[in-house]
């Protein structure tokens, strides 16, 4: 049994087509079907039913491809890794979110390639499903979340957190001058993202509403803050973001930051055991709460 046999068993798997297969997997179709009987004959299952016209999955077959598929793929991984290892290089897969990409991620990595340049950072903007999922498959090495709940196999540390905001249209009555209470919203259509996207960030963002006497009416929701702001803009609803998700952003929007909400943006890191035990002294770095006191710095002369 050897890797190629493996990963031709999984070609077949998805095309059911011997011919199909070989054309794909670039061999010639008995020499496929012998790396396909031995494999089974090494394993002592058989993986699939041939007959004239199709080919079909055995149950065991079909149990087999599936966990085989995850195997290979962390295999490829690990190559991956050790290859970069041993030309000196390390590659750091990152998950975040949109409020982090706006706020501490970019000054934090920038000081982390100062003092460690042979880093590369392989960076994706995803919501906390997406990095719990990516940290516990490996396909991520960590991830800097927004009011994560952390699954049990995973862990993680607040780095800092920060105010909401509610985005309302230019046009709107209510401003940062004439603003005192958030019940004055009761009556407004509220864009908030997507359960999927992470259920306690959600549920804190509801409960600013539920605190001020009122359940929010949701009438748009979207996993992109660009498309928020973009509804906001065209008054199709108001919005709630950590404030840190709008610096540096010009935005045609009303603004009006929440400071006597109770409800804080909690910035998170996360990581899997493996690169814990891989980059101790690097995972050390980017938990250290110094490395954010920029960002509490900024906070606080805003």
């Amino acid at each position: 049994m050897n890797i190629q046999q493996l990963r031709n068993a999984l070609i077949l798997s998805k095309r059911l087509h011997f011919t199909k297969t070989a054309e794909e997997a670039c061999i010639v179709q008995p020499a496929l079907s012998r790396q396909i009987s031995t494999l089974e004959e090494e394993l002592g299952i058989q993986l699939f039913k041939r007959h004239k016209r199709k080919v079909e999955l055995t149950p065991a077959g079909e149990y087999f491809t599936i966990e085989m598929e995850n195997l290979l793929l962390q295999f490829d991984l690990i190559h991956q890794k050790a290859l970069q290892m041993a030309k000196g290089q390390i590659e750091i897969r990152i998950g975040f979110t949109h409020s982090i990409k706006q706020s501490i991620l970019p000054e934090v990595l920038n000081k982390i390639r100062k003092s460690k340049p042979g880093i590369c950072f392989v960076l994706k903007e995803v919501n906390n499903e997406g990095q719990f999922k990516g940290l516990q498959t490996k396909q991520l090495d960590l991830g800097f979340s927004t009011n994560p709940i952390i699954p049990p196999n995973l862990f993680g540390k607040k780095l800092t957190s920060c105010d909401f905001v509610i985005l309302l249209p230019k046009n709107h009555p209510i401003t940062e001058e004439n603003y005192n209470t958030f019940s004055v919203f009761a009556g407004e259509e509220f864009i908030f993202p997507p359960l999927e996207d992470g259920s306690n960030h959600l549920e804190i963002m509801k409960s600013i509403c539920l605190d001020a006497g009122f359940t929010p009416k949701i009438t748009h929701t979207t996993s992109s803050a660009g498309t928020a702001f973009k509804l906001v803009e065209n008054g199709m609803g108001v919005c709630l973001e950590p404030e840190n998700s709008i610096q540096g952003l010009n935005l045609p929007l009303n603004i009006i930051p929440l400071r006597q909400v109770s409800q804080k943006a909690e910035l998170t890191i996360i990581w899997n055991e493996d690169f814990a035990h891989d980059f101790p002294e690097l995972l050390n770095e980017l938990s250290d709460p110094s490395h954010y006191e920029f960002f509490n710095a900024q906070k606080n002369n805003t």
